[in-house]
């Protein structure tokens, strides 16, 4: 249920965002935080070991912002999951009471502090919406299915009945979360790499609290893609390195779902096939080729050997969750 006793975010907000190679996209981002009235806390940037000029831009950011911007560098590039692990932690090390995530190829909205600031004394786990590069409304509205491990789109006006339409997924392309339901999950895992992490933890907060879609717009996309329409949603272009991550890491899933006792083989076998089915509709209709299928087959291949590993274990959270694990409602 929501916690209205929660206090208000507005103001203390903590930017956490991950960047790889994209300097024009993170500066386009940088320059819509400098305008934001009122502004975040702090921001902190993970720089996944960049090779451009992306250390440049990120110093001259920090000459306009009015408050601090913390540059993290990392030695490798640990991907997306592991660029926001990084955030996170360094968020929480300094402090941080909410932190709101994001990729480097979105700008925020006017007004966006307030627009979720206002949520924040009911909900921990807030999602706003987005317009897409040609500033339409972009498509986020899903449910994640323990039984198959994928999730799935929700038809029709998510809105219409409420302003906060509750989920069981995450995003990290605008998710905004309490410290506190960090410490009570623990860090994004950063074994994702790319895919599926956001997802995760997005579930895991699910059964912990409630994870929230609400009716106001705070980011645009800004990075152009290929798609094809599919009536209910896009189907976007991606790469061979996404599609390998997309199979390969729902070993990773089923584990954390076996580790909460919402794994079943069956389901679960039918949700790989069709995460299958979808890449290869993907590449078939929207980038017209095949050449990206043994990606696909590479990563069903690794994620069999992470789903048998004895071993696996879930990421800790950082402190003891008081609690019950919410299993009736997700």
């Amino acid at each position: 249920m929501p916690s209205p006793d929660m206090p208000s975010a507005t103001g203390e907000m903590t930017l956490v965002i991950a960047t790889f190679n994209r300097s024009g996209y993170l500066r386009g981002l940088l320059d819509s935080v400098v305008a934001l009235d009122p502004a975040p806390e702090r921001i902190v940037v993970v720089d996944n070991a960049s090779t451009d000029d992306t250390q440049d831009v990120i110093t001259a950011a920090a000459s306009r912002l009015a408050v601090p911007l913390v540059n993290v560098r990392l030695p490798v590039n640990a991907g997306g999951a592991g660029g926001f692990a990084a955030g996170v932690e360094r968020a929480l090390s300094a402090g941080a009471s909410w932190l709101w995530l994001m990729d480097d190829d979105v700008v925020v909205l006017p007004g966006a502090v307030t627009a979720l600031g206002k949520w924040t004394g009911t909900y921990e786990c807030i999602h706003g919406r987005r317009l897409d590069e040609a500033g339409k409304p972009f498509f986020w509205q899903h449910r994640f299915l323990p039984f198959l491990g994928i999730h799935i789109p929700i038809r029709g006006n998510v809105f219409r009945d409420t302003a906060a339409f509750e989920t069981n997924v995450g995003c990290f392309e605008g998710m905004l979360i309490s410290a506190e339901l960090v410490r009570r999950i623990g860090l994004p895992d950063e074994r994702y790499f790319i895919n599926g992490d956001d997802e995760i933890y997005g579930w895991l907060a699910s059964r912990l609290t409630d994870v929230v879609y609400v009716n106001d717009f705070v980011l645009q996309k800004v990075r152009p893609q290929k798609h094809i329409d599919l009536g209910i949603r896009h189907l976007n272009d991606s790469s061979d390195l996404s599609r390998f991550y997309s199979m390969r890491n729902r070993g990773h899933t089923g584990q954390y779902l076996r580790a909460h006792g919402r794994y079943n083989r069956f389901g679960f076998a039918l949700g790989t096939l069709l995460t299958a089915g979808k890449e290869i509709l993907r590449l078939l209709a929207v980038e017209h080729r095949v050449a990206g299928i043994p990606s696909l087959w590479r990563g069903w291949r690794e994620s069999r050997s992470i789903l048998h590993d004895g071993s696996w274990q879930p990421m800790p959270p950082l402190e003891a969750a008081p609690s019950p694990d919410r299993k009736h409602q997700v």
